[in-house]
């Protein structure tokens, strides 16, 4: 591991810190419906969106607020007719506008379109195709663009409407669902994606309207060079931490992540606002030190991830020979592992690019997951498997990370007997389950789904899979195609949406089921948590006393990372044993 590699990952965890907590008390102000500095400009707007989509208001012009069941209500109307929406756009693509090459003839097929439309709609955008030879300029911009926008903004909604829980007492509402969608994309995520493509335009990521471009090579050879608006959908696929990319090779192509400057840029953005919402919490809570002890717990886990990684993959792996002599297992591969990686970037930020995108539920990748080291692949595998609480996505790693923290104190309450309390709030038997619901139906989503997927056969030339077997369309045997499965399973129920990419997904079994994984991941996680701000809401304050665990210091933080860590290791390690971990120690 050298200097440099070290240097690049302390200026990026220092711009998080920096922009916690301006970013932070920003997000706090607009959620709370509090005057901002584009109130101004924005705010006929945001009334305008509120007149035109009928929501209700109440006496003082504000929208009304929700009871748990109707915001969760509201939000799965929403889901559901915005991936309909998305399912039509794909179907009949060939009639629609900017489709300058007519891509797919034949339109996508029922299962592609079901996985593609659930996955933006769930945050996770898995793609099982090539994007630039599949889906027009229509599709990529009023389809997944928008869809980036408005997952991106149902998460920033749910989250906050938990953290309304802790903070409120004796009440029956936990917000507006439309208020918090309309003020997350209005204010915070739009003006950032706008400021955001500027940029990426500036460094050189395209944004254009063009057809293909067809060129001869130095060597004679004929090529296709594919365009198209790439900065507006790059802006958002980081920032709302959603990872679908324009082109098929994701930030490793040079029109999507031309720099390393763009590269450092497009990390900052997928970390932005998960860190600045645990500085949002603080506020809202009336408590800072309890979003900074958040904070650190997740910075705990995301550095140890980096170490990890960078450590395994600048190591390398002793099966390869050095003139001509086979190396011991103390020897190191010269340069470490540069396979499947970008040049332009290299093990150091390839290795804090994967770690980022899969302790966030963002899924762009700059390197090929695939090709890293046993070890090295193993922890975005576990990022995702942790329920991405490490920072995580847009809203996501907030309630996720506070998911873990009910069952931290639950157990520090077991430990002194007593029942525990978390900021001013008793928790008793229903957030518990609830927490455990949310947390057990993840675990069943990934083993059942990657399970089945490694044992079930199907008559050959079937509908399902021409080729007999799930296990036919990965490109590795043994322990590594098991971890391919496995890993395919982890990012659709973590709604991550990277891949090994050594797993071929683009048939009706993993169509479907990768699609039935994302919507378990996004809803059977989302309706429990929902469910806990609304039971919170309604409880009263409980004065502090002697016998009160404190929540904000460095004792809370290293509980709840091993909580966070035990938890994790007991419910996959027999899955992971299986996959990298054996796949290590045949090294």
């Amino acid at each position: 591991m050298t200097a440099n590699g070290w240097l690049q990952i302390a200026i990026f965890f220092a711009l998080i810190i920096v922009c916690a907590k301006p970013l932070g008390t920003f997000i706090a102000h607009v959620m709370e419906g509090r005057r901002t500095w584009l109130h101004p400009l924005l705010g006929p707007v945001e009334r305008s969106i509120y007149r035109l989509c009928g929501v209700a208001l109440d006496t003082n012009r504000q929208p009304e607020e929700q009871h748990w069941t109707h915001y969760a209500g509201a939000l799965l109307a929403f889901s559901g007719f915005s991936a309909l929406l998305l399912y039509a756009m794909q179907r009949l693509q060939l009639w629609l506008p900017f489709n300058p090459l007519a891509l797919s003839q034949n339109n996508v097929s029922p299962d592609l379109a079901f996985n593609t439309s659930v996955s933006f709609t769930t945050n996770t955008n898995w793609q099982s195709y090539v994007p630039e030879t599949t889906l027009s300029y229509f599709v990529q911009m009023a389809g997944l663009t928008v869809h980036n926008f408005l997952s991106a903004a149902a998460g920033l909604g749910i989250a906050v409407a938990l953290v309304r829980g802790f903070a409120r007492h004796s009440v029956q509402t936990i917000g507006n669902f439309w208020a918090d969608m309309t003020r997350a994309t209005l204010y915070i995520l739009l003006p950032i994606s706008i400021v955001a493509a500027l940029v990426l335009c500036s460094q050189g990521v395209i944004q254009n309207l063009h057809g293909y471009t067809a060129v001869t090579t130095l060597e004679g050879a004929k090529q296709t060079i594919a365009q198209g608006p790439v900065a507006s959908q790059e802006a958002i696929k980081m920032l709302g931490t959603n990872g679908g990319g324009f082109f098929n090779a994701n930030s490793a192509h040079p029109f999507e992540n031309p720099t390393p400057f763009t590269n450092m840029f497009q990390m900052f953005l997928i970390f932005l606002i998960p860190g600045a919402l645990t500085y949002t919490f603080g506020r809202m809570v009336r408590d800072t030190r309890q979003g900074w002890a958040l904070f650190a717990a997740m910075s705990v886990l995301w550095f140890a991830g980096v170490l990890t990684a960078y450590h395994f993959e600048q190591q390398g792996t002793p099966m390869l020979s050095k003139a001509g002599v086979e190396m011991t297992a103390t020897d190191l591969q010269p340069g470490g592992n540069m396979e499947g990686k970008e040049t332009r970037f290299g093990i150091a930020d390839s290795a804090l690019f994967a770690t980022v995108t899969t302790d966030a539920s963002c899924g762009a990748v700059n390197g090929m997951h695939d090709s890293f080291t046993p070890l090295g692949g193993l922890v975005p595998l576990f990022n995702i498997e942790l329920g991405e609480m490490v920072f995580g996505g847009v809203g996501a790693g907030l309630y996720g990370m506070l998911m873990f923290a009910i069952l931290a104190v639950f157990i520090a309450g077991l430990m002194v007997g007593r029942t525990p309390e978390y900021l001013g709030k008793k928790i008793e038997k229903k957030e518990v389950k609830m927490a455990m619901i949310a947390m057990l139906v993840l675990a069943a989503s990934i083993l059942f789904f990657a399970g089945a997927s490694s044992v079930v056969e199907f008559a050959r030339n079937s509908y399902w899979n021409a080729q007999g077997a799930a296990t036919a369309n990965t490109n590795n045997p043994g322990a590594h195609g098991l971890t391919e499965i496995l890993y395919a399973y982890t990012s659709a129920t973590g709604n991550n949406g990277s891949a090994f990419a050594g797993i071929s997904a683009n048939t009706p079994w993993y169509n479907l089921t990768l699609g039935f994984a994302m919507l378990i991941g996004r809803f059977l996680m989302l309706l429990p948590l929902l469910a806990i701000a609304g039971s919170l809401a309604g409880k009263k304050q409980v004065p502090v006393s002697a016998g009160t665990f404190p929540t904000h210091g460095p004792l809370f933080v290293s509980l709840l990372v091993g909580v966070v860590v035990i938890v994790g290791a007991l419910t996959y390690f027999p899955a992971l044993s299986l996959g990298p971990i054996v796949e290590h120690l045949m090294l």
